[in-house]
């Protein structure tokens, strides 16, 4: 056995198969948050103005996972990670909103 080879009882991991199981996954994450986004924007309806922000939020989140699926990584390019804290943002915001207004109702 060569110095620099593997033992045998190890498996080897093939790059190429977790990269597509990445993006696999990276693509299913994004067909889920386009699936909330949807059912957002019809059972929220546009009663409120802000309201149309937390399902386009999911959907701009969704497009960062299908641009995730190509570049391998989150944060890379830089304006990535920017997006995805953006839409973090925007679920804080609206969560917040969503309990100052049931603590005014309730």
């Amino acid at each position: 056995m060569p110095r620099n080879a593997p033992p045998e009882n190890i498996p080897v991991v093939n790059e190429e198969a977790l990269m597509s199981l990445h993006a696999v996954f990276n693509y299913g994450e994004a067909a889920l948050w386009f699936v909330i986004a949807l059912i957002l924007a019809v059972r929220l309806g546009m009663k409120m103005p802000w309201r149309w922000l937390l399902p386009l939020g999911f959907a701009v989140f969704g497009v960062s996972d299908l641009i995730e699926a190509q570049t391998g990584a989150w944060w890379d390019p830089w304006w990535l990670l920017v997006m995805k804290a953006a839409c973090v943002l925007v679920f804080l915001l609206a969560w917040r909103a969503h309990r100052r207004q049931g603590k005014a109702h309730g």
